[in-house]
Formats: C-alpha cells, sequence, structure tokens
C-alpha cells in the first residue's frame, strides 16, 4: 500500500464512525494503527466547517425524515426539486410526546456542548435576552413571563422570577424598546393585542401595570380568535417602526375572516400607523431583523394537506411590500389546486422565499448570532427552532438548525445544529420553539414538549 492510498484511507476511517475505528484497531498492523490514530487526532483539531459535508438535495432532501438529521448534515432545496401536489396522501402523524427517556442525550457539532439549562416551565415559548444578560421566557399557556438571572456567570440560571401576570392572554412575542442598552418598556404580543410594561435594566418585576396600545386590527385579526394564535414583536434598530406578524386563521381559505391575516403590519411604537408591511405570509412565527442592517428576517409556517413533501416552510428577508402567494400561489407562480383559476393577476407578483425548509418542519423563532462564543464563521448567522412535523408520514423537524451568512446573503441550504429530540420508536421528548443568544455568546432555546431551556455552548 502506498503512502498516499495509505493516508486517504485512513483519514477515511477517521472521520468515520466509532464503530469503524473499532474494527479498524482489530484488524490493521500496529503501525497503520500508529498513524490512524495521529490523523484522527489531527481531525479532531479541524474546525467543524473545515471537516467534509453530508448535503442532500433534490428528492433525498425533500423526501429526508429524522433518521437523516445530525450536526453538520446540509439541506438544500429548491423549487425544481418539490413533486407536485398530492403525489402522496397527507396524513395526520401527530407526535406522541414522551419524558426524556433515561440515557438520552443531544448531539451537537465538534467543539460545542450541550445541556440543560432550566426546567420546570409551563409551556416556554419565547426567549429573550435583556441588555443585562437576564433570559426572559414566555409562558404562554400559563399566561406568565419569567425572568432568569445568572448572577455568578456559570452558565445555570441562580434566579427565577415571575416578571408579569397582568394582562396577559396567550402571549408569544417579547421585545425591548427602545432597542439598545438602556430600554424603557418591555413590549408583549399577546394573541389579542399589544401591550407594554414599564422596564428598566436589572427589572426582576414589572415596574408598573400593563398598558394596552392602540396596535388593533379589524375582524379577523388580531382581537379575534381562531387559527394560528402566535404574534412576533420587533422593532426597526433606529426605533421608528413596530413590526407584528400575524398567522393565517385557516391552512388556505380566502375568505373574509382571512383579510387582517397572514400579514406582517407596521406601526408607530405606541400602535398607531398601521399599514401592511408583507403579505401572503402565512403564519410568520418569528420576525427578527438581522443586526447592522435595516433588513427584517421571518421564519414561516407553509400550508398543509398537499402531501408529504408540500408545501416548503421557509427563511427571508422580508422584502417590503412583498407577496408571498398565500393562499393562492406559493413559491412563485405555482397555483394552489385548491384556487384554481383564481387570481390571476397576482401570479407574477409572488416572491421566492431565500431559504427553503423541508415541508412540514414547522420552522418557529429565529435568532441572528451576534455573540462573541461561537467561531468567527458563524458570526451573523441564522438559527432557527424547528417544532417539528403533524402532516407527514415520516417524521421531520424537532431540531435547532443554521443558515450560514456569507458577505451579507444566506447560503442555499441549512445545516442541522442540534438533534437527537426523536427516539428509535419515532416517539419525540422535545420541541424546540425560542431561541435567543445570551449574553456570554451562548445560544439557549426552549422546547415546550417537556417544558426545558437548553444552553449550546463552545470551548475555545
Amino acid at each position: 500500500m502506498t503512502s498516499r492510498v495509505l493516508t486517504v484511507c485512513c483519514i477515511w476511517f477517521a472521520s468515520s464512525c466509532r464503530t469503524t475505528v473499532q474494527i479498524m484497531r482489530a484488524l490493521l498492523s500496529p503501525l497503520l494503527r500508529s498513524r490512524l490514530l495521529v490523523l484522527a487526532a489531527v481531525l479532531a483539531c479541524v474546525p467543524p466547517l473545515a471537516r467534509a459535508q453530508t448535503t442532500l438535495s433534490g428528492k433525498a432532501a425533500v423526501d429526508a425524515d429524522w433518521t437523516k438529521d445530525a450536526p453538520g448534515v446540509r439541506h438544500k432545496i429548491t423549487v425544481a426539486d418539490l413533486p407536485p401536489p398530492y403525489q402522496t396522501e397527507s396524513v395526520t402523524n401527530d407526535a406522541k410526546v414522551v419524558a426524556r427517556p433515561a440515557g438520552a442525550q443531544l448531539s451537537v457539532p465538534p467543539g460545542f456542548k450541550i445541556e440543560q439549562y432550566a426546567a420546570g416551565f409551563e409551556n416556554p415559548r419565547y426567549l429573550l435576552t435583556a441588555p443585562n444578560g437576564d433570559i426572559f421566557v414566555t409562558e404562554s399557556r400559563g399566561n406568565e413571563i419569567k425572568v432568569l438571572r445568572d448572577a455568578n456567570g456559570d452558565g445555570k440560571p441562580d434566579a427565577n422570577e415571575k416578571f408579569a401576570t397582568d394582562g396577559l392572554s396567550k402571549p408569544f412575542g417579547i421585545a425591548f424598546y427602545p432597542p439598545g442598552p438602556d430600554p424603557q418598556f418591555l413590549y408583549v404580543a399577546n394573541t389579542d393585542g399589544v401591550i407594554r410594561f414599564p422596564y428598566r435594566n436589572g427589572d426582576l418585576k414589572a415596574r408598573g401595570p400593563a398598558e394596552k396600545l392602540n396596535a388593533e386590527l379589524s375582524e379577523g385579526g388580531l382581537l379575534h380568535g381562531g387559527g394560528h394564535w402566535t404574534r412576533d414583536i420587533t422593532f426597526s434598530p433606529d426605533g421608528k417602526k413596530m413590526y407584528v406578524s400575524i398567522g393565517s386563521k385557516s391552512n388556505v381559505s380566502d375568505d373574509k375572516s382571512e383579510d387582517d391575516r397572514a400579514k406582517i403590519f407596521e406601526f408607530n411604537p405606541d400602535g398607531t400607523g398601521q399599514k401592511v408591511f408583507a403579505w401572503g405570509v402565512r403564519n410568520a412565527v418569528g420576525i427578527k431583523f438581522r443586526p447592522g442592517t435595516s433588513d427584517l428576517w421571518m421564519s414561516v409556517n407553509e400550508r398543509d394537506m398537499l402531501g408529504d413533501g408540500l408545501v416548503p416552510d421557509y427563511i427571508s428577508r422580508v422584502q417590503p411590500g412583498g407577496f408571498y402567494g398565500w393562499p393562492w400561489y406559493y413559491l412563485g407562480a405555482i397555483q394552489d389546486p385548491r384556487h384554481k383559476g383564481k387570481k390571476p393577476e397576482l401570479a407574477d407578483k409572488v416572491l421566492v422565499p431565500d431559504v427553503l425548509v423541508q415541508s412540514h418542519s414547522a420552522t418557529l423563532n429565529l435568532s441572528f448570532y451576534d455573540g462573541g462564543m461561537f467561531p468567527a464563521e458563524y458570526k451573523g448567522d441564522i438559527f432557527a427552532a424547528f417544532h417539528g412535523s403533524w402532516n407527514k408520514k415520516r417524521r421531520t423537524g424537532y431540531k435547532i438548525v443554521r443558515v450560514p451568512f456569507e458577505n451579507g446573503k444566506p447560503a442555499d441550504y441549512y445545516e442541522d445544529f442540534v438533534t437527537g429530540f426523536v427516539t428509535p420508536e419515532a416517539n419525540v421528548w422535545g420541541r424546540p420553539v425560542g431561541i435567543t443568544v445570551a449574553k456570554d455568546g451562548a445560544l439557549l432555546f426552549s422546547e415546550d414538549g417537556n417544558d426545558t431551556i437548553w444552553r449550546v455552548s463552545y470551548a475555545k
């Protein structure tokens, strides 16, 4: 065996699974074993992004399920990859949520570490990092907002305080105003309106009662129940405008009850001056501005009941005034067969999102990485929480993914970052929802299967 061939073989084996290395130990000569171990040690020092990547594309990306997930696996889906409607039968396949199995561990890329940060919540949904480092948690089902504080900097909260219960009605998105180091209010997007509490850095309790704003919508909108109930909220970097996302009431109806839904609205910070910022957006569960820019981004759940492979969820920059197709079209001028022949004048106006996500993943909240703990190549990237499928034969989602950016533009794929919430029996013990970057640069995310919060750190 030549030196070059030996080296290639050793690299391949060293980068494969642990079982393969054990087999090599048993079969190879002492010389080969020693070279293998040296090369494995060298590879362990190579940054994760420099290693060979597995990329699922085309039909493989569209059809993949949770068994194909692993940290570093890339998923690349294009419009050309999509099947026709009803290629497969639509199914109801709700996840069976179980307690965390004994010994179950989550997987993260090499060099990273994941551990449980906090537990014992009631439906923890949204996470927000305060300027002083406190972590705010909305407990949507419990109608409470909690504050977690890591006083000694050991990566674990020492305090868990009830910030507010007054005026809350299925709260989801929260945001500090004005943006920056010295906010004066905590804004809350209830399912039935926007409220705010007076706030100063370090407050563990609301320093005043909830104030209801005039961000009211007409019938079928924010102030009326039914359909998607989560509302996200954020402010432009200059603090001049407020944005609220509102999902549809139905899967794909176009009746009057949808007139003020499936949109992202723009307001003045006091709730006045309402206008539509983007529309045809079935359910933008997460909206955030990319740091250092005026670009608003969204994480969107698309429609169901067209088969396993349709319609892709997506993560995308929001084009002001943009139309994204719902309910008549999707991903450009592809008409939903349930609305055949309707709205032909809109066909050439439908925008194609930046990053297509496997159908039924249920991408929820998103966060831009602006911390200093992770390697430099992660700076400015998106992390998103996938809550997981119900309308797909084989499960997908139930993980945290990353969308890399280069020169201000997203990659044409997303990459698995945290996996392992699905059991070998295809049950589920965690459903990621909220995500934020802690002041120390760690990544925190909530899951509402077993009501816990997790922390991902990196050892420099």
